[in-house]
């Protein structure tokens, strides 16, 4: 009898290869899918591969409630959905890592994760050399109005010229996962790792950030991890379980469930949810080269809300995400919508802090708002804008993002600055005046300046996501754009003549209450070329020969003058002047001059590099 061979077995090369991730996972035999479904029985992954056949494509259990196959018949581009049957009836969901939706109530979409970048290697500036315009996609450029559908990432692309101008170096864009319907802020994630289908979906923003990193745009995305949904969302009660009334695997089912938006609260504490939370960061900087993220009120996240009990999951998974950030992606910026004024938010993860870059200052916005929108002169305090100028977190004053607007601000029951100054007028003296007179302290005040959408060309009323912004008013305030262009170009340093714009330091040197008069100095290292000294007028009236301290004698130049008649025929026209200051001691500065100023103005000073 002929003795039979004996086979020997390789598992690493007889066993199918178990590809690692989550979702669907194109590979060049198939596409691999994995979910996971702790409380199901049964789960099948059915698409256009299979003709939506649940019986075809069983997965098969993994540890910890995940769930598995390879479908060799599967390809990039087909579409699918997973089918779970539970002890609470057979559910069809849609993929939480699917990385493309046909919608947010259709199916996932096998993505494509190949992309042509031309070997992009975009560094973002430095943070004290950011300047930040927040946009929304739907509605930034729209050239058909009366469509039903928003604009989209193309759209925007066709305005980076005028975005250039400006001299803005960094685009951060309201949420663009994909949403309930067409038309949303953003702030109501149904799927977080798709891009919004109706902006043009996953392949046009890669189009989009390479495009921008090609105009010299960093681009930041604003993310939303303290809800999901609540709407159009597959998420809740994903796999059938749920307890005291809540939303299932993904969600505290507590207390802590409860935010201003649903009872939707991520559950922070659970491994795979935070993994979730984490591998949706991580994946706009590696798969879309985003240059950072900015976090959505953040003290929903770490705390029950505003003044409310913490949330210490919430804070361990922030300090995870900047850790694996600064770590993976140096260079990146993480920003935080937090607004409690709380250091800790920026301080380093090994001081006890989250780990953020920087976080916006309700410390700046809101006394700098109400200081311009009051109607009399008599009531702004330059006490609170000398604190507001002069406010910063830890030790570094670019910690905080500065603005006079950003969505939040233009919406809520709140206006553009102009329609908050003269609702009856809010194209005209005051409302031109006082809005760029707030503008003129975003940009000279320690950190980093943000503008949101059309703020340069005055636009007014509030944002809605129904109403583009009307580009008309870019040519019909052209002077005040120019003057928006002046100012960046200053803050930015651009002609080497205004450093320490961009420098740590800040020092309000003269504080007038009666006359509502501001100075102060920015510096870097000090001296010519370096030392700014900023002087504004919050009143009515005009000042002529004002006395205030520099920081050294001699011959100060102005760099701008915003009451220039170049940028509106409405303002008064104050004579340009460069100032001779003399060693004469005062707002104890070793020097001092005498300059004339128009009413709700600003002056920028500085001496010719030595």
């Amino acid at each position: 009898m002929k003795k039979q061979k004996t086979k020997t077995v390789n598992p690493e090369k007889d066993s199918p290869a178990i590809h690692p991730g989550m979702g669907a996972i194109p590979h060049p035999s198939g596409v691999a899918f994995r979910v996971w479904a702790p409380h199901a029985t049964e789960v099948a992954v059915v698409g256009s591969f299979n003709d939506w056949d649940k019986s075809r494509h069983p997965l098969r259990r993994e540890d910890n409630g995940y769930w598995y196959d390879d479908v060799a018949e599967a390809r990039i581009g087909h579409e699918y959905r997973y089918l779970l049957t539970t002890p609470w009836g057979e559910l069809s969901r849609i993929d939480p890592y699917a990385r493309e939706v046909t919608n947010s109530i259709g199916n996932g979409v096998v993505h494509d994760p190949h992309f042509d970048w031309e070997n992009d290697q975009f560094q973002c500036p430095p943070w004290n050399e950011l300047v930040i315009y927040e946009m929304h996609v739907g509605t930034f450029y729209d050239p058909n109005p009366e469509d039903d559908r928003p604009a989209g990432f193309k759209d925007v692309e066709s305005q980076f010229q005028h975005l250039k101008r400006l001299g803005v170096n960094a685009l951060q864009l309201m949420p663009v996962a994909e949403f309930a319907g067409d038309r949303s802020w953003g702030y109501n994630p149904a799927h977080i790792f798709a891009v919004e289908s109706s902006y043009g979906g996953p392949k046009a923003f890669k189009d989009f950030v390479k495009k921008a990193h090609k105009n010299g745009f960093a681009v930041i995305l604003d993310v939303v991890y303290n809800h999901f949904g609540p709407s159009d969302l597959d998420l809740w009660r994903f796999d059938g379980w749920s307890e005291n009334d809540g939303g299932g695997i993904y969600f505290f089912q507590d207390d802590r469930r409860h935010t201003p938006w649903g009872d939707t609260r991520p559950d922070y504490g659970r491994g795979e949810v935070r993994q979730f939370i984490r591998d949706n960061a991580l994946y706009w900087l590696e798969d879309y080269h985003v240059d950072g993220l900015r976090m959505d009120m953040t003290v929903y996240i770490h705390k029950h809300g505003s003044g409310a009990a913490p949330i210490p999951e919430g804070w361990s998974l922030l300090q995870w995400i900047n850790r694996e950030i600064a770590e993976k992606f140096p260079g990146r910026i993480t920003i935080a919508e937090d607004l409690q004024k709380d250091p800790y938010v920026t301080k380093d993860e090994h001081d006890g802090g989250a780990g953020f870059s920087a976080q916006w200052s309700s410390s700046f916005v809101h006394p700098i708002r109400e200081v311009v929108i009051l109607a009399s002169d008599e009531y702004r305090s330059m006490e609170a804008v000398a604190a507001a100028i002069q406010f910063r977190y830890n030790i570094d004053s670019f910690e905080r993002i500065i603005y006079s607007e950003s969505h939040d601000e233009v919406a809520n029951g709140k206006a553009r600055v102009p329609q908050e100054v003269d609702g009856g007028d809010a194209k005209g003296f005051y409302a031109q005046k006082r809005s760029t007179l707030a503008t003129a302290l975003v940009f000279t005040a320690a950190g980093i300046p943000m503008l949101f959408q059309g703020q340069e060309f005055l636009e007014g009323d509030w944002f809605r996501d129904t109403v583009p912004v009307d580009w008309d008013n870019s040519k019909d305030f052209r002077g005040i754009v120019r003057l928006y262009r002046d100012l960046v170009r200053l803050r930015l340093n651009r002609d080497g003549k205004t450093r320490g714009l961009c420098g740590q330091h800040v020092h309000v040197t003269h504080c007038n209450d009666p006359a509502n008069m501001i100075a102060f100095r920015r510096w870097d290292t000090g001296g010519p070329g370096d030392d700014v000294l900023v002087v504004a007028n919050f009143s009515n009236e005009r000042r002529e020969n004002y006395r205030v301290g520099f920081p050294a004698e001699g011959q100060w130049k102005l760099r701008l003058n915003s009451d220039w008649q170049g940028y509106s025929s409405l303002f008064t026209g104050t004579a340009e002047e460069d100032v001779v200051a003399e060693a004469n001691g005062y707002d104890n500065l070793p020097a001092s001059a005498s300059v004339s100023i128009g009413p709700y103005s600003v002056l920028i000073f500085s001496q010719e590099p030595g």
